[in-house]
């Protein structure tokens, strides 16, 4: 089901097109993201909300959505970034001319990404479409970055996610994954939780087109490894699926509770770690 987007009226459920990342993030409804927040300590939640962003700080993110606009939306890669000419920080006309070109860029609203940034993009994405399923994934017919909007049966939460790519015909969510080591991947599903990501959007993927899909990762590693850039096309185990939804449902109660009681404090007890008792 695809809902037209009207800005007047609160946001209908199913599939939503139009919304740009900024307007999706400041919507209603919950995310996996809040959840995650939630899990942490619901004082979080709120503290996320109003605490200030250091954008000087946000350069590793630049290149996840770089890679993410380049993979799923590569029509639309001109109009957020611009490139920017190789300069010689050396000497000093490479600086005078490295601060003429982002004075030049400060009111076109772009992301700017170094020479040598974009240079290694394009061999990511390279190395992305050598990959069989990968390549599979992004040549389906599929909508990329819709909103899908459904409310929790038991809850009644209006809940929300933000499918990398939905495949229009098979029942498959796929979603990119930018690692700085593919090593680490596994121990990234944990720290990240990316198997409460799994669980929520198939949850939303069910309510509303009444099928479970398959939830599949497509990672790509930002470091070298024997001089290629890995790529791995990953589902997870059922085990993984499953802890992954306990915790989602619980998160999503833990929500509700606070909302409904209008309470966000959680004062938890910080623990004394195990090598200072040991020492003690």
């Amino acid at each position: 089901m695809n809902v037209p987007v009207d800005t007047s009226l609160a946001l209908p459920h199913g599939m939503v097109m139009g919304l740009s990342n900024e307007q999706y993030h400041a919507g209603q409804g919950v995310s996996k993201s809040q959840l995650d927040d939630i899990a942490e300590s619901p004082a979080t939640y709120l503290w996320r909300k109003s605490a200030p962003v250091d954008d000087e700080k946000l350069k590793p993110l630049d290149m996840g959505k770089a890679l993410h606009c380049l993979l799923l939306e590569p029509e639309e890669f001109k109009d957020r970034f611009i490139i920017a000419p190789e300069f010689n920080r050396r000497t000093n006309a490479g600086k005078d001319e490295e601060k003429e070109f982002l004075a030049s860029c400060a009111e076109l609203g772009k992301t700017i990404l170094s020479f040598e940034d974009d240079r290694k993009l394009l061999l990511m994405r390279e190395s992305v479409f050598a990959h069989p399923d990968a390549r599979w994934l992004l040549e389906q017919d599929g909508i990329c970055e819709g909103s899908l909007y459904w409310t929790d049966s038991e809850t009644e939460e209006l809940c929300r996610c933000r499918p990398d790519k939905k495949l229009s015909n098979f029942p498959i969510l796929a979603d990119v994954k930018k690692v700085d080591d593919m090593a680490r991947f596994e121990r990234h599903v944990e720290e990240f939780r990316y198997h409460v990501q799994d669980a929520m959007y198939s949850d939303g993927f069910f309510q509303i087109y009444g099928e479970i899909p398959d939830f599949i990762f497509l990672a790509v590693s930002s470091s070298i490894e024997c001089g290629r850039y890995p790529v791995r096309v990953r589902p997870l185990e059922r085990e993984w699926k499953a802890s992954g939804q306990e915790l989602y449902r619980r998160d999503l109660q833990k929500f509700h509770e606070c909302r409904v009681n209008n309470d966000w404090h959680d004062l938890i007890p910080l623990n004394r770690p195990a090598w200072a008792r040991k020492a003690a």
